[in-house]
């Protein structure tokens, strides 16, 4: 019944910030919540504004009016009933579907909480997103690949590689995926093993944003 979105930072604070609330109905609208702690820096924020989502060819929206913001280095908790609208607002912010209106922007602002130059549109190739049922998506038939799949291939990239690797071993680290073998196939591993390979394979990228569709849902608590 949970999602969390971070934003720059996936592991930047333990506690997540409440985002949204989505009630059961599917016309919905949520405040706006920015952190007014005093800062000695700019900073940035990832900005939700009076986003709304009606399916082309209906008359239904399922998402109205949402808005809320997210400082950078931190994470927050969007949550709700079934049905209220996650999944489709998660979609929405992984740039999978286009709003019907509002906009999903980067805004920076200086030390006095003010803007200090025009918002930014996040684009989708600086999103990254786990799946509740992340094996669906997995098209090789070893955890190696699934990981690497899309790296560069001509040996011209070799430094480029040679990073991606470092980036690999840190993300495999970071999930815990030490002790499986990299040549084991991805649709063999547990269901909790299978949502670390799908964690690792967005943070090898170290996305703006990181979003984690339903990421305790089926893992036992000791787990969770």
């Amino acid at each position: 019944m949970a999602s969390f979105v971070s934003f720059s930072n996936f592991f930047a604070t333990r506690n997540p910030i409440p985002l949204s609330y989505l009630p059961a109905s599917h016309s919905f609208s949520s405040n706006s919540r920015r952190t007014n702690a005093l800062l000695k820096s700019d900073y940035s924020c990832f900005e939700v504004r009076d986003l709304s989502y009606r399916p082309p060819g209906t008359e239904h929206s399922l998402l109205n009016a949402v808005n809320f913001s997210l400082r950078e280095k931190s994470f927050g908790l969007i949550f709700g009933p079934s049905g209220s609208g996650k999944t489709t607002l998660l979609q929405l912010l992984a740039g999978l579907s286009k709003p019907t209106s509002g906009s999903i922007c980067v805004q920076k602002y200086d030390k006095d909480g003010k803007p200090c130059q025009s918002s930014q549109p996040l684009t989708p190739e600086r999103v990254g997103i786990v799946f509740q049922f992340p094996e669906r998506y997995f098209i090789t038939d070893s955890v190696l690949n699934e990981v690497t799949f899309g790296w560069p291939r001509q040996r011209s990239d070799f430094h480029l590689k040679e990073n991606l690797a470092m980036k690999l071993q840190r993300a495999i680290n970071w999930v815990g995926l030490n002790g499986i073998a990299l040549d084991k196939d991805p649709h063999s591993l547990s269901g909790g093993y299978k949502r670390r390979l799908a964690l690792a394979i967005q943070l090898v990228q170290i996305p703006d944003l990181l979003i984690l569709d339903e990421p305790l849902a089926g893992l036992e608590s000791s787990l969770a």
